[in-house]
Formats: structure tokens, sequence, C-alpha cells
């Protein structure tokens, strides 16, 4: 059996359908399929940039949550240094608490002297003054005195031990003869 044989009629009719059908999918590719890529793409795109300003976003959000813990450490942290320097000029009550804390020590003479103070140049820092003493301890024995120190710089933040120098006495070779200067940063008040 031959397959059957199209009429010149069919054949034109299917001719029509396959251009127009060729011309339905150039329109859908071109103005319906076409268009939607390409918005699909710039939607794409600006996914990505908004995805990465969010991500900035995230950033920036844990650097202001550790900067504002970092804030209130530092602040608690300075107003304990503050509280640190009573009311009255630093001559008045820092060689009594030097005195005071080397008694505790098991360290009687205990004698305190202003060397000199210095204001700060920075402008942050205006609001301080380094005070440079002079500490005579004139007969403690070498372990209570490594004690004592060690404790005042761990005590006393604004404090720092600049120099030492021991001598032993000969008449109590048991004793020393220690001078200390300490540099001491105090707020003006």
């Amino acid at each position: 059996m031959s397959p059957p044989k199209l009429t010149k009629d069919q054949v034109q009719k299917l001719a029509f359908s396959a251009i127009g059908f060729v011309f339905l999918l150039y329109v859908y590719f071109t103005f319906f399929l076409g268009p939607l890529n390409r918005s699909r793409a710039a939607m794409l795109v600006t996914i990505r940039d908004l995805q990465s300003k969010l991500d900035e976003s995230k950033d920036e959000m844990k650097k202001a949550v550790s900067l504002e813990k970092q804030a209130i450490t530092a602040t608690s942290r300075f107003a304990a240094l503050k509280a640190l320097s009573p009311e009255g000029a630093p001559i008045a009550w820092f060689p009594p608490r030097l005195k005071t804390f080397f008694a505790q020590q098991q360290i009687d003479k205990a004698v305190a002297h202003l060397e000199n103070s210095t204001a700060f140049k920075e402008a942050e820092l205006s609001g301080w003054t380094k005070y440079n003493w002079l500490i005579d301890l004139p007969q403690a024995d070498f372990a209570s005195v490594g004690t004592a120190i060690a404790e005042l710089e761990n005590t006393e933040p604004l404090l720092s031990i600049t120099r030492l120098h021991i001598q032993t006495l000969a008449s109590q070779p048991q004793f020393q003869h220690v001078e200390l200067a300490a540099a001491s940063i105090i707020e003006k008040r």
C-alpha cells in the first residue's frame, strides 16, 4: 500500500502551517522568552549585588556589636581607673596610701616624695598628669620587698616602677635599704 497522495491544496495548507509554526516560534522566542531571559539575568545580577551588600551589612553588624562590647568594657575600666584617684592633690593622699600599703606588706618605714609631675601632650590625655615619685624603704628584707613591689604593680594599674636601687645595711645584713622610682598617672581634679 502506498502513502496517500497529497493534493496541491493540502500541500499549500501544510506549507502555510509550517511557516505559521516557524513564525509562532520566532515570535515566542523573540518577544516572550527573550525579554524574560534578559529580565531573569538582570534580576540575578541584582540579587548577587544585594546579597553582597547584605553580607557586608552582616559583617558591619558583627563589628558594631563587637565595638559596643569593647566600649562597655573600656568605659567600665575607665570608670574604675578614675575611681583610683581620690579628690584632692595627689601629694596629700598618695604618700599616705603607699605608707599604708607597705605597712600591710610588713615593711614599716616607707616614705614617698614627689620628684616631679608632667602633663601629657596628647589631647585625649589632657585630663591626666604623670607623677614621678621617689619611695624610700630604709629597712626591709629582700623577700618582703620583692613581694611588695609585685603586689604594688598588680594592685595599682596606673603605677609602674621605673628604677630600683637596693643596698645592704652593714649594721644589719638581713635588711636592705631600697629606693624605688615610680611613675603614676593620676586624673586632674
